[in-house]
Protein backbone atom coordinates (compact mmCIF):
# COMPACT_ATOMS: atom_id res chain seq x y z
CA UNK A 1 0.00 0.00 0.00
CA UNK A 2 1.58 3.20 -1.11
CA UNK A 3 1.19 6.19 2.21
CA UNK A 4 1.45 9.74 1.77
CA UNK A 5 1.85 11.79 4.56
CA UNK A 6 3.09 15.10 5.81
CA UNK A 7 5.22 15.67 9.00
CA UNK A 8 6.20 18.59 10.93
CA UNK A 9 9.91 18.89 11.04
CA UNK A 10 11.42 21.07 14.02
CA UNK A 11 14.75 21.89 14.94
CA UNK A 12 14.69 23.38 18.22
CA UNK A 13 18.56 25.25 17.94
CA UNK A 14 16.68 27.45 15.39
CA UNK A 15 13.32 27.08 16.22
CA UNK A 16 12.33 26.45 12.68
CA UNK A 17 9.31 24.27 11.37
CA UNK A 18 9.13 22.59 8.21
CA UNK A 19 5.70 20.55 6.75
CA UNK A 20 7.64 17.98 4.70
CA UNK A 21 5.78 15.46 2.39
CA UNK A 22 6.47 11.96 2.29
CA UNK A 23 5.38 9.10 0.54
CA UNK A 24 6.11 5.50 1.54
CA UNK A 25 5.16 1.86 0.84
CA UNK A 26 4.11 -0.03 3.93
CA UNK A 27 1.65 -3.52 4.51
CA UNK A 28 -1.91 -2.87 4.43
CA UNK A 29 -2.27 -4.07 7.78
CA UNK A 30 0.85 -1.05 8.75
CA UNK A 31 0.05 1.16 11.90
CA UNK A 32 1.01 4.61 11.97
CA UNK A 33 4.11 3.76 14.09
CA UNK A 34 5.07 0.79 11.29
CA UNK A 35 4.63 3.89 8.67
CA UNK A 36 6.86 6.52 10.41
CA UNK A 37 9.72 3.17 10.72
CA UNK A 38 9.10 3.25 7.01
CA UNK A 39 10.05 6.59 6.25
CA UNK A 40 13.06 6.73 8.84
CA UNK A 41 14.38 3.29 6.83
CA UNK A 42 13.73 4.33 3.79
CA UNK A 43 13.35 7.91 3.30
CA UNK A 44 14.84 9.85 6.34
CA UNK A 45 16.60 8.86 8.66
CA UNK A 46 16.64 12.16 10.85
CA UNK A 47 13.22 11.73 11.66
CA UNK A 48 12.98 12.21 15.23
CA UNK A 49 9.90 10.57 17.06
CA UNK A 50 9.40 8.13 20.33
CA UNK A 51 8.18 4.51 20.14
CA UNK A 52 9.02 1.18 22.68
CA UNK A 53 6.51 -1.59 23.16
CA UNK A 54 4.52 -0.99 19.75
CA UNK A 55 1.60 -2.56 22.09
CA UNK A 56 -0.32 0.38 23.38
CA UNK A 57 1.00 -0.46 26.82
CA UNK A 58 4.17 2.20 27.22
CA UNK A 59 2.49 5.09 26.05
CA UNK A 60 5.51 5.90 24.25
CA UNK A 61 4.53 6.86 20.93
CA UNK A 62 2.12 9.69 21.41
CA UNK A 63 1.63 12.06 18.81
CA UNK A 64 -0.85 14.40 16.81
CA UNK A 65 -2.83 13.36 13.83
CA UNK A 66 -4.80 16.03 11.62
CA UNK A 67 -4.59 17.94 14.69
CA UNK A 68 -6.05 15.14 17.51
CA UNK A 69 -3.49 13.09 20.13
CA UNK A 70 -3.07 9.22 19.11
CA UNK A 71 -0.97 6.14 20.01
CA UNK A 72 0.45 5.44 16.66
CA UNK A 73 0.96 2.53 17.24
CA UNK A 74 -2.66 1.91 17.91
CA UNK A 75 -3.97 3.77 15.03
CA UNK A 76 -4.15 1.68 11.51
CA UNK A 77 -2.81 4.12 9.00
CA UNK A 78 -5.42 2.36 6.22
CA UNK A 79 -8.01 3.75 7.91
CA UNK A 80 -6.51 7.36 8.30
CA UNK A 81 -5.28 7.47 4.36
CA UNK A 82 -8.97 6.15 2.80
CA UNK A 83 -10.28 8.37 -0.43
CA UNK A 84 -6.96 9.28 -0.74
CA UNK A 85 -6.46 11.23 2.17
CA UNK A 86 -2.90 12.90 3.30
CA UNK A 87 -2.58 13.25 6.89
CA UNK A 88 -0.55 15.50 9.15
CA UNK A 89 1.45 14.38 11.64
CA UNK A 90 2.89 16.53 14.30
CA UNK A 91 3.92 16.53 17.84
CA UNK A 92 1.75 16.72 21.04
CA UNK A 93 0.33 19.74 21.95
CA UNK A 94 0.68 22.18 25.73
CA UNK A 95 4.05 20.42 26.17
CA UNK A 96 7.44 21.93 24.44
CA UNK A 97 8.99 20.01 21.62
CA UNK A 98 12.36 18.87 21.55
CA UNK A 99 12.47 17.51 18.18
CA UNK A 100 10.21 16.79 15.13
CA UNK A 101 7.57 14.96 17.28
CA UNK A 102 9.58 14.00 20.32
CA UNK A 103 8.04 16.53 23.35
CA UNK A 104 9.94 17.20 26.51
CA UNK A 105 7.79 15.35 29.30
CA UNK A 106 9.24 16.65 32.08
CA UNK A 107 5.93 19.20 32.37
CA UNK A 108 3.93 16.23 32.91
CA UNK A 109 5.89 14.32 35.33
CA UNK A 110 6.12 17.64 37.23
CA UNK A 111 2.46 17.69 37.42
CA UNK A 112 2.61 14.04 38.22
CA UNK A 113 4.19 14.31 40.99
CA UNK A 114 2.51 17.19 42.29
CA UNK A 115 -0.34 15.06 43.37
CA UNK A 116 1.54 12.65 45.51
CA UNK A 117 0.92 9.10 43.18
CA UNK A 118 1.22 6.52 45.91
CA UNK A 119 -0.69 5.44 48.94
CA UNK A 120 -0.28 7.26 52.10
CA UNK A 121 -0.99 4.11 54.14
CA UNK A 122 -4.01 4.42 56.77
CA UNK A 123 -3.18 4.87 60.45
CA UNK A 124 -6.11 2.75 61.55
CA UNK A 125 -4.89 -0.41 59.98
CA UNK A 126 -0.89 -0.18 60.80
CA UNK A 127 -0.84 -3.20 62.87
CA UNK A 128 -3.14 -5.22 60.39
CA UNK A 129 -1.05 -8.33 58.38
CA UNK A 130 -2.79 -7.53 55.10
CA UNK A 131 -5.00 -4.76 53.94
CA UNK A 132 -7.91 -6.67 52.04
CA UNK A 133 -10.10 -4.37 49.57
CA UNK A 134 -13.30 -5.75 48.16
CA UNK A 135 -13.70 -5.72 44.96
CA UNK A 136 -16.21 -3.48 44.49
CA UNK A 137 -14.20 -0.56 46.13
CA UNK A 138 -11.57 -1.53 43.55
CA UNK A 139 -13.93 -1.17 41.00
CA UNK A 140 -14.34 2.55 41.79
CA UNK A 141 -10.53 3.26 40.50
CA UNK A 142 -10.53 0.81 37.62
CA UNK A 143 -10.58 3.13 34.66
CA UNK A 144 -7.79 5.37 36.40
CA UNK A 145 -5.95 3.07 36.82
CA UNK A 146 -5.99 2.40 33.13
CA UNK A 147 -3.77 5.16 32.71
CA UNK A 148 -0.31 4.52 30.51
CA UNK A 149 0.86 8.35 30.83
CA UNK A 150 1.14 8.78 27.30
CA UNK A 151 -0.07 12.65 27.46
CA UNK A 152 -2.84 12.48 25.07
CA UNK A 153 -5.59 13.68 27.19
CA UNK A 154 -2.50 16.66 28.05
CA UNK A 155 -1.74 17.64 24.68
CA UNK A 156 -5.83 18.58 23.55
CA UNK A 157 -6.83 20.61 27.30
CA UNK A 158 -7.81 23.83 26.43
CA UNK A 159 -7.67 24.60 30.24
CA UNK A 160 -3.48 23.74 30.02
CA UNK A 161 -3.23 25.73 26.82
CA UNK A 162 -4.81 29.02 28.54
CA UNK A 163 -3.21 28.43 31.87
CA UNK A 164 0.33 25.97 31.66
CA UNK A 165 0.20 26.00 35.67
CA UNK A 166 -3.38 23.54 35.77
CA UNK A 167 -2.51 20.15 37.17
CA UNK A 168 -4.59 19.00 34.07
CA UNK A 169 -6.33 15.51 33.48
CA UNK A 170 -3.67 12.83 33.39
CA UNK A 171 -2.66 14.44 36.65
CA UNK A 172 -6.14 14.57 38.48
CA UNK A 173 -7.19 11.50 37.17
CA UNK A 174 -4.26 9.50 39.15
CA UNK A 175 -5.02 11.93 41.78
CA UNK A 176 -8.64 10.51 42.19
CA UNK A 177 -6.97 6.66 41.58
CA UNK A 178 -5.50 7.59 45.53
CA UNK A 179 -8.53 9.10 46.20
CA UNK A 180 -10.89 6.61 45.40
CA UNK A 181 -8.32 4.19 47.14
CA UNK A 182 -9.73 2.60 49.88
CA UNK A 183 -6.22 2.41 51.83
CA UNK A 184 -5.41 5.69 51.57
CA UNK A 185 -5.35 7.82 54.43
CA UNK A 186 -5.02 10.69 53.04
CA UNK A 187 -8.18 11.72 51.41
CA UNK A 188 -8.83 15.23 53.21
CA UNK A 189 -4.95 16.17 52.72
CA UNK A 190 -5.74 15.01 49.20
CA UNK A 191 -8.70 17.01 48.32
CA UNK A 192 -7.63 20.35 50.37
CA UNK A 193 -4.48 20.09 47.67
CA UNK A 194 -6.62 19.43 44.56
CA UNK A 195 -9.16 22.14 45.13
CA UNK A 196 -6.40 24.91 45.25
CA UNK A 197 -5.42 27.02 42.55
CA UNK A 198 -4.96 25.33 38.85
CA UNK A 199 -6.43 22.40 40.37
CA UNK A 200 -10.17 20.66 40.11
CA UNK A 201 -11.93 23.82 39.09
CA UNK A 202 -10.14 24.74 36.14
CA UNK A 203 -11.73 21.92 33.85
CA UNK A 204 -13.55 23.68 31.36
CA UNK A 205 -15.09 20.68 30.48
CA UNK A 206 -14.52 20.57 27.34
CA UNK A 207 -14.48 16.48 27.52
CA UNK A 208 -11.42 16.28 24.92
CA UNK A 209 -9.25 14.48 27.22
CA UNK A 210 -12.12 11.92 27.05
CA UNK A 211 -12.40 11.96 23.59
CA UNK A 212 -8.48 11.73 22.76
CA UNK A 213 -7.54 9.39 25.64
CA UNK A 214 -6.71 5.55 24.21
CA UNK A 215 -7.43 3.95 27.21
CA UNK A 216 -11.00 4.62 28.27
CA UNK A 217 -9.44 6.74 31.47
CA UNK A 218 -11.84 9.08 30.94
CA UNK A 219 -9.96 11.98 32.73
CA UNK A 220 -12.59 14.72 33.20
CA UNK A 221 -14.79 12.02 34.42
CA UNK A 222 -12.10 11.39 37.00
CA UNK A 223 -12.09 15.26 37.86
CA UNK A 224 -15.64 14.83 37.91
CA UNK A 225 -15.26 12.37 41.13
CA UNK A 226 -13.01 14.62 42.62
CA UNK A 227 -15.23 17.65 42.79
CA UNK A 228 -17.85 15.54 44.04
CA UNK A 229 -16.01 14.24 46.50
CA UNK A 230 -14.56 17.79 47.77
CA UNK A 231 -17.75 19.06 48.26
CA UNK A 232 -19.42 15.95 50.05
CA UNK A 233 -16.13 16.48 52.57
CA UNK A 234 -16.78 20.43 52.60
CA UNK A 235 -13.96 21.22 50.66
CA UNK A 236 -16.06 24.10 48.97
CA UNK A 237 -14.32 27.40 48.93
CA UNK A 238 -13.25 27.42 45.70
CA UNK A 239 -15.67 29.59 43.25
CA UNK A 240 -16.08 26.43 40.41
CA UNK A 241 -17.22 24.80 43.90
CA UNK A 242 -19.91 27.13 44.52
CA UNK A 243 -21.16 27.29 41.44
CA UNK A 244 -21.26 24.07 41.25
CA UNK A 245 -22.74 24.10 44.57
CA UNK A 246 -25.83 26.40 43.20
CA UNK A 247 -26.39 24.53 40.53
CA UNK A 248 -27.37 21.69 42.57
CA UNK A 249 -29.74 24.03 44.54
CA UNK A 250 -31.56 25.88 42.20
CA UNK A 251 -32.31 22.83 40.23
CA UNK A 252 -33.66 20.63 43.51
CA UNK A 253 -35.73 24.14 44.69
CA UNK A 254 -37.39 25.19 41.81
CA UNK A 255 -36.55 22.83 38.89
CA UNK A 256 -34.31 25.75 36.70
CA UNK A 257 -30.81 27.61 37.18
CA UNK A 258 -31.94 30.68 38.83
CA UNK A 259 -29.41 32.89 36.63
CA UNK A 260 -29.86 36.06 38.66
CA UNK A 261 -28.44 34.81 41.51
CA UNK A 262 -26.14 32.93 40.04
CA UNK A 263 -23.38 35.55 40.49
CA UNK A 264 -24.13 36.60 44.03
CA UNK A 265 -24.13 32.77 44.93
CA UNK A 266 -20.81 32.70 43.10
CA UNK A 267 -18.82 35.64 43.16
CA UNK A 268 -20.30 37.20 46.14
CA UNK A 269 -22.92 40.50 46.81
CA UNK A 270 -20.25 42.73 46.04
CA UNK A 271 -19.17 41.42 42.43
CA UNK A 272 -23.04 41.34 41.73
CA UNK A 273 -23.31 44.78 42.60
CA UNK A 274 -19.95 45.46 40.21
CA UNK A 275 -22.27 43.47 37.47
CA UNK A 276 -25.64 45.68 37.77
CA UNK A 277 -24.42 47.60 34.71
CA UNK A 278 -23.70 45.14 32.43
CA UNK A 279 -27.26 42.95 33.93
CA UNK A 280 -29.30 45.85 32.91
CA UNK A 281 -27.62 46.14 29.09
CA UNK A 282 -29.22 42.62 29.35
CA UNK A 283 -32.42 43.31 30.55
CA UNK A 284 -34.51 44.71 27.48
CA UNK A 285 -33.30 41.78 25.74
CA UNK A 286 -35.28 39.64 27.94
CA UNK A 287 -32.34 37.96 29.19
CA UNK A 288 -32.70 38.73 32.98
CA UNK A 289 -36.09 37.55 33.96
CA UNK A 290 -37.31 38.60 37.54
CA UNK A 291 -35.64 37.30 40.38
CA UNK A 292 -38.91 37.41 42.43
CA UNK A 293 -40.81 35.78 42.39
CA UNK A 294 -38.63 32.77 41.52
CA UNK A 295 -39.74 30.82 38.60
CA UNK A 296 -40.87 26.80 39.31
CA UNK A 297 -41.18 23.94 37.37
CA UNK A 298 -44.36 22.17 37.24
CA UNK A 299 -42.50 18.97 37.99
CA UNK A 300 -40.16 20.32 40.50
CA UNK A 301 -41.20 17.50 42.73
CA UNK A 302 -39.56 14.96 41.02
CA UNK A 303 -35.99 17.32 41.30
CA UNK A 304 -36.39 17.24 44.74
CA UNK A 305 -37.31 13.55 44.88
CA UNK A 306 -34.22 12.57 42.76
CA UNK A 307 -32.00 14.83 45.17
CA UNK A 308 -33.48 13.03 47.92
CA UNK A 309 -32.51 9.26 46.64
CA UNK A 310 -29.41 9.70 45.94
CA UNK A 311 -28.82 11.24 49.61
CA UNK A 312 -31.10 7.98 51.26
CA UNK A 313 -28.92 5.44 48.89
CA UNK A 314 -25.36 7.11 49.77
CA UNK A 315 -24.68 8.24 46.11
CA UNK A 316 -23.28 11.84 46.68
CA UNK A 317 -19.79 12.37 46.13
CA UNK A 318 -17.95 10.48 43.34
CA UNK A 319 -20.82 7.66 43.88
CA UNK A 320 -23.02 9.21 42.03
CA UNK A 321 -21.14 9.17 39.29
CA UNK A 322 -19.29 5.55 39.71
CA UNK A 323 -22.48 4.13 39.06
CA UNK A 324 -22.92 5.12 35.32
CA UNK A 325 -19.59 3.10 34.63
CA UNK A 326 -21.15 -0.21 35.03
CA UNK A 327 -23.38 -0.25 32.10
CA UNK A 328 -20.03 1.27 30.10
CA UNK A 329 -18.48 -2.03 30.99
CA UNK A 330 -21.23 -4.52 30.02
CA UNK A 331 -20.96 -2.91 26.43
CA UNK A 332 -18.97 -5.07 24.24
CA UNK A 333 -16.85 -4.06 21.14
CA UNK A 334 -16.43 -7.25 18.73
CA UNK A 335 -18.83 -6.09 16.02
CA UNK A 336 -22.31 -7.27 18.18
CA UNK A 337 -25.44 -5.53 16.80
CA UNK A 338 -28.08 -3.64 19.14
CA UNK A 339 -31.73 -4.02 19.02
CA UNK A 340 -33.13 -1.75 16.80
CA UNK A 341 -29.81 -1.45 14.94
CA UNK A 342 -27.10 -2.97 12.71
CA UNK A 343 -23.68 -1.36 14.54
CA UNK A 344 -22.68 -0.70 17.74
CA UNK A 345 -23.19 2.66 19.24
CA UNK A 346 -19.49 3.69 19.21
CA UNK A 347 -19.48 2.92 15.61
CA UNK A 348 -21.24 6.52 15.20
CA UNK A 349 -19.33 9.12 13.48
CA UNK A 350 -20.42 11.22 16.30
CA UNK A 351 -19.42 9.21 19.14
CA UNK A 352 -15.89 9.50 21.53
CA UNK A 353 -13.16 7.01 20.46
CA UNK A 354 -13.81 3.70 21.49
CA UNK A 355 -13.01 2.59 25.09
CA UNK A 356 -10.26 -0.15 25.97
CA UNK A 357 -12.22 -2.35 28.03
CA UNK A 358 -10.79 -6.01 29.26
CA UNK A 359 -12.11 -8.81 26.98
CA UNK A 360 -14.07 -10.66 29.56
CA UNK A 361 -17.60 -12.04 30.47
CA UNK A 362 -19.93 -9.46 31.99
CA UNK A 363 -21.43 -9.62 34.93
CA UNK A 364 -24.79 -10.19 35.64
Amino acid sequence: MNVELKIWRYDASTGERDLRPYEVDVPDEATLLDTLDAVKDKVDGTLAYRKSCRMMICGSCGMRIDGGAVLACKTRIADVVADGHVPVISAMGNLPIVKDLVVDMDPFWQKMRAIQPYLSPRLDRATEKENIVPQERMDVIHKESLCINCGCCVSECNSMESDPDFLGPAALAKGFRFVGDARDGATIERLERYSEEHGIWDCTRCYFCNERCPKGVDPRDAIAKLGAEAMKAGIDRDMGAKHAKWFVTSAKTTGWLRETELVPKTQGIVKAIKEIKFAMSLLPKGKVPPPFPPHVAADVGESRALFDLVKDQGRDGAAGIVQGEKALQHLGHHGETIEGGPTHPYDDPRSFAKPYLPDEEPVT
